[in-house]
């Protein structure tokens, strides 16, 4: 009985990180073993790439269900041509060398994902004629050199938020918040900073959170999800009373790169720094982060606040008072007005005035989200 065994795909190892981006060759070979001597009409190889999203909304009458599909990448060759007479390959292990350039276009990264995936293979085929064509494939990692290359300035980022407290319990609450970079990557380690002016009669803790933001995108319709990755909770501050808090926030190693070229689903990164107070909308600063591999990252001096160290948690806690800092982070405290409450007149001091090295941008309210 004719068999076909041993039927494979062996892809020589990409030049960098494991993976292929645009330009690059995929070389390998595809081998396979026949029980005897055997008519073929073609011995292929394909290298695809494919993205598909699914999800469905409502239940039972009210359900719905949102699709779509795109082909991204098709480059094809073959190993032994297709011809009006078969060709005859001999018994025992055959093998073909092959080599396909990606084309020099904008593709988006692999994904994987709860309603969708984004996925590169190379594909064998042996077709005989009055057969089932016999077929094996490959799953190959794809990174797009649009994030690959990412070359943007490793800066850090800040901003401020004012917000009034409640109806039957007065006052402002001021907040200046900062992290000391734009761009990490999987297993990095931010750190981020806030100085908090609570000049109401609540009590409130200050929180930072690291979500991930995954858009999956179907006949004009999204599917938004929001996981938070990380999430530190500082001490309870109170009311009437300046704070400066900080804390370490773990990037982690298996996340996967911000994915933002594709017309189907899009993953995107930010760290939400904000006050837990009860009874009330609460205060919020929002920054964006871009999430690439590390060697795109240009590695220049961190401007953050603290000196370098090895990655991975501190020996201390996350969250530490003003005092273990250097005094140009200490709080500066603040006015004292009718019965010795504090007035929230002064502004809150400029990131550069607290990081000399860094940069301050534009202040800007951000929507309210709670945890």
């Amino acid at each position: 009985m004719f068999r076909i065994n041993d039927f494979k795909i062996i892809c020589e190892d990409a030049s960098r990180d494991g993976a292929f981006s645009e330009g690059d060759t995929v070389a390998g070979l595809v081998s396979f073993n026949l029980s005897k001597e055997t008519k073929v009409k073609s011995v292929s190889v394909k290298l695809k790439g494919h993205g598909q999203v699914h999800w469905t909304e409502g239940t039972g009458e009210d359900e719905r269900s949102y699709s779509a599909s795109k082909r991204y990448l098709k480059v094809k060759e073959y190993l032994v041509l297709e011809k009006t007479e078969s060709s005859v390959l001999p018994q025992g292990t055959n093998q073909f060398k092959f080599r396909l350039q990606i084309p020099q276009e904008d593709l988006p990264s692999s994904f994987k994902g709860t309603h969708g995936s984004i996925v590169y293979k190379v594909e064998a085929q042996i077709c005989r004629k009055w057969h089932l064509d016999s077929t094996v494939q490959k799953e190959i990692k794809f990174l797009s050199k649009s994030i690959r290359n990412t070359r943007q300035v490793v800066c850090p980022q800040s901003n401020s938020v004012t917000e009034k407290i409640g109806v039957f319990s007065k006052g402002e609450v001021q907040m200046t918040a900062s992290v000391n970079r734009n761009v990490c990557f999987p297993g990095d380690t931010l750190t981020a900073f806030a100085k908090i002016s609570n000049g109401s009669s609540k009590s409130m803790k200050p929180k930072f959170s690291l979500q991930q933001r995954t858009v999956y995108i179907a006949g004009g319709s999204k599917d938004i999800s929001d996981y938070s990755l990380c999430k530190k909770v500082g001490d309870t501050i109170k009311p009437n009373s300046e704070e400066t808090v900080s804390c370490t926030i773990d990037v982690p190693p298996g996340v996967i790169y911000t994915l933002n070229n594709c017309d189907l689903v899009s993953v995107e990164y930010y760290l939400k720094v904000y006050l837990d107070v009860s009874f009330a909308f609460d205060p919020v600063v929002v920054f964006p982060l871009i999430i690439a591999p590390a060697i795109a990252l240009d590695h220049c001096e961190d401007l953050g606040p603290y000196p370098g160290g090895p990655a991975g948690p501190p020996s201390y806690s996350d969250f530490s008072s003003a005092a273990a800092y250097p005094s140009e982070f200490n709080p500066v405290p603040i006015s004292t007005g009718a019965c010795g409450y504090p007035t929230l007149e002064d502004k809150p001091p400029l990131y550069n005035s607290l990081f000399p090295d860094g940069q301050d941008t534009t202040s800007r309210r951000e929507p309210v989200q709670k945890n």
